[in-house]
């Protein structure tokens, strides 16, 4: 059975969607209003922060899109830790489905974004591999408020493998040049983090102390930074103090996670959202090879890659459904699956920065993001209500 921690993340991140919305729709109308030239202005405007020699000027976007954007990171870390060790993706079997799930839904997007886009834009292929954890869990949540716990246990695994596919892509195909003498000084502070882990330090701060040190020295090597969020999560205690020390009554990773959760979906990705969702609808110009490899990326790709690894997973005994979950509800969460938005967006910017490839790219993962969620929810309800009809039938 899911934990209570659990049950409570999966509330947080489907409110968290509809918050999330209510953002991307904001910019999007900003960035097709007179006020487009005063929303393009706010979010170029550059901010310097540290002192002279070593300070970081970054428009408003990127310390969003670097620095903001690194607390979700951490928050993606520290999930994907409790998971691994502790959640549903502990044992072979619990994980056996959400893996293949995931994996295919990462396969398939990006071989259809490789087939249909053009030879100058391959470096984009990752772009509708992602899934919107907050997006897809809130549809879910909205269209099947009574859909199996099963059921939204498995999006959420499976959005969390994705994220970790994501992490891993980010870090071996959209890093720059690299800087040795900063990746030194970031292992220098992963292992003084490593020890404060070793010595089962209880409190946040010294983590978080040496976690901002870290994200500087990630920056400055041409990492990208939001990297070290995962790597400090990773070396957060999820266990108890050492022998003699006063015990606390909630692991220090659970306590972070607890305190990230409302701040990651009320406040990170929202503004993450009014920085990035503000697409100007002009399609005169448009690369739409690129806009259709991304969107049939998600629409397409996403639900098939799901659905076909997820069965073979189950027909081969390695996994099978949660219980009261059918294939059909299974099928309509891997169109919802296809929610690329925010995971999507981040890496589209990572791949092809501020250029015409981008402006497709974001059409791309806005049309396709709202196609696959229209989808799904129509599966859903359907799926839902085959299942419910037949239960009706029996009580009259």
């Amino acid at each position: 059975m899911p934990s209570r921690f659990f049950l409570s993340f999966l509330r947080t991140e489907a409110l968290g969607g509809v918050v999330l919305l209510v953002a991307a729709l904001a910019a999007l109308v900003a960035a097709n209003s007179p006020l487009a030239s005063a929303y393009d202005a706010l979010w170029a405007t550059r901010l310097t922060v540290g002192p002279d020699g070593h300070a970081l000027a970054l428009s408003a976007r990127g310390w969003v899109n670097d620095g903001l954007m690194a607390v979700f990171f951490l928050l993606v870390g520290l999930e994907i830790k409790r998971e691994l060790l502790v959640g549903e993706l502990s044992t072979a079997r619990q994980a056996a489905l959400p893996l293949a799930a995931a994996l295919g839904g990462v396969v398939a997007p990006a071989l259809i974004f490789v087939a249909l886009a053009g030879p100058g834009t391959l470096r984009g292929w990752a772009i509708p591999t992602a899934t919107d954890i907050a997006f897809a869990l809130g549809v879910l949540a909205l269209v099947a408020p009574r859909a199996p716990t099963g059921l939204k246990v498995f999006l959420a695994a499976l959005a969390i493998v994705d994220d970790m596919c994501a992490v891993v892509v980010i870090a071996l195909f959209y890093t720059a040049q690299v800087e040795w003498t900063a990746v030194a000084m970031a292992g220098v502070t992963v292992t003084a983090l490593v020890g404060l882990n070793l010595a089962r330090v209880q409190r946040l701060a010294p983590y978080l102390l040496l976690g901002a040190g870290l994200w500087y020295f990630v920056h400055e090597s041409g990492v990208h930074a939001t990297i070290a969020g995962v790597v400090l999560a990773f070396t957060v205690p999820l266990d108890g103090p050492a022998p003699g020390r006063r015990a606390s009554t909630v692991a220090p990773l659970l306590r972070l996670e607890q305190a990230l959760h409302g701040i990651s979906a009320y406040l990170v990705m929202p503004v993450f959202a009014l920085a990035n969702a503000g697409v100007a609808l002009s399609f005169g110009a448009l690369d739409t090879a690129t806009a259709l490899a991304v969107g049939l990326g998600l629409l397409a790709g996403k639900p098939l890659g799901i659905t076909a690894t997820a069965w073979i997973a189950c027909r081969a005994g390695v996994a099978s459904l949660p219980a009261g979950v059918t294939w059909a509800m299974l099928h309509g969460a891997a169109w919802i699956a296809g929610i690329g938005f925010t995971m999507s967006l981040f890496i589209a910017g990572l791949a092809f920065g501020a250029s015409p490839a981008f402006d497709a790219a974001q059409v791309g993962i806005m049309a396709g993001s709202a196609l696959a969620a229209g989808v799904g929810a129509m599966m859903l309800r359907r799926a839902q209500e085959a299942q419910t009809g037949p239960q009706r039938a029996g009580l009259s």
